[in-house]
């Protein structure tokens, strides 16, 4: 086998050439993503072995100059490689290429995925899945904050074996599969590599008899009431996390956390957009013309604003301070008072004489600046 031609390169292929090389194949063949192929299986292992050495500057500098082991006789005269019989890979321990540098490498490419399945499955401790909740709350419970329960469905940590799946005061006993080594090694040509065993997860031990009340899971559906703190300030589309109250870990992990997805009811006079409210208020013609102080809601309660004379439809008024608190950090944000004239009504014949006197009192046209247009 010529580990140049596994990877598709040329034999003065630079060491990033050969690394793309391989991460392309590595993705085509990787048995995960070809379930039950034998054949890629086998192909994905000949490109572990040939990138294994070929990414190593010694081992590929001894590769070229010695060639494939099974490419050479295996009289019994010393050969440059660790073992002898022929110069060949036979003693050569690749276990850094199982649990060490390829491992972290390949988590790289896979985004941890495979290995992550591979390492759970092993029995190693692995962290629970997060749970969404989605939660509607009142504007004023967003705006000030609120405490409440929610009830939630979980996989919780089992109690009789704390989550460990195995049997209570059960012990634990050596791993059959690896005799206790915690390692396990499949032999390629003259190739041997290591690995941390599957059956244990590299801890040469293995648990007794299974947990009766979860059956080995170490973890059962559970109803649970939550208390939650939602803080002042949230909006529609925050999140708040609860820690360690999303779904039990496997094998001794932590569990995952539970986001609380908000959403918030519409308030009937109080529009919001960000940390500021906006309010509009109807105020009558005197009030606009001759000025006025009136009394407007607040989100607190209430407070005393002055409408100068000649005060026009539209004009907004700030109270500062008076707005939505910002969410996790001090301060707040502002209240924004629009005035909307509402006109007298027009079925009073007291108020028409008003306004026709009034009219010709004024006597400006405010659509003069028109012109003939």
């Amino acid at each position: 086998m010529d580990y140049y031609q596994v990877l598709g390169v040329d034999r003065k292929a630079a060491a990033a050439d050969i690394k793309k090389a391989y991460r392309k194949l590595a993705r085509k063949y990787h048995p995960d993503l070809n379930p039950g192929d034998k054949s890629a299986e086998a192909k994905f292992k000949e490109i572990q072995e040939a990138y294994s050495v070929l990414s190593d500057p010694k081992k590929r500098g001894q590769y070229d100059q010695f060639g494939f082991a099974g490419d050479r006789p295996s009289g019994g005269g010393a050969g440059p490689f660790p073992g002898g019989g022929g110069g060949g890979f036979e003693g050569f321990d690749f276990s850094d290429v199982g649990s060490g540098n390829f491992r972290d490498f390949f988590e790289n490419i896979f985004g941890g995925g495979a290995a992550a399945s591979a390492r759970a499955g092993a029995g190693a401790p692995d962290r629970g899945e997060d749970l969404m909740y989605a939660m509607t709350v009142g504007f004023e419970d967003a705006v000030k904050g609120v405490q409440t329960k929610i009830q939630l469905t979980r996989q919780a940590s089992c109690d009789a074996c704390h989550g460990t799946g195995g049997r209570s005061g059960g012990r634990t006993r050596t791993c059959p599969t690896c005799g206790g080594s915690g390692r396990s090694f499949v032999q390629k040509g003259f190739m041997k590599f290591s690995s941390p065993c599957p059956a244990c997860g590299g801890r040469g031990t293995v648990r007794g008899d299974d947990c009766g009340d979860c059956g080995g899971r170490g973890s059962v559906q559970r109803t649970e009431v939550i208390h939650v703190r939602i803080p002042a300030g949230v909006d529609a589309g925050s999140k708040v996390r609860i820690a360690e109250k999303g779904n039990a870990g496997r094998n001794g992990g932590p569990p995952g956390d539970l986001f609380i997805t908000i959403d918030v009811t519409p308030h009937a006079l109080f529009k919001r957009e960000g940390t500021n409210v906006f309010l509009r208020v109807p105020v009558t013609v005197p009030e606009a013309t001759l000025g006025a102080k009136i009394d407007v809601p607040t989100i607190d309660g209430r407070a005393t604003i002055r409408i100068p004379p000649g005060t026009k439809s539209g004009q907004k008024f700030r109270l500062r301070g008076r707005g939505v608190p910002v969410l996790g950090a001090a301060g707040r944000g502002d209240e924004y008072v629009e005035v909307a004239i509402v006109p007298p009504p027009f079925d009073d014949q007291r108020v028409r004489e008003l306004m026709k006197e009034l009219e010709k009192i004024d006597g400006r046209n405010p659509r003069a600046e028109w012109g003939e247009h």
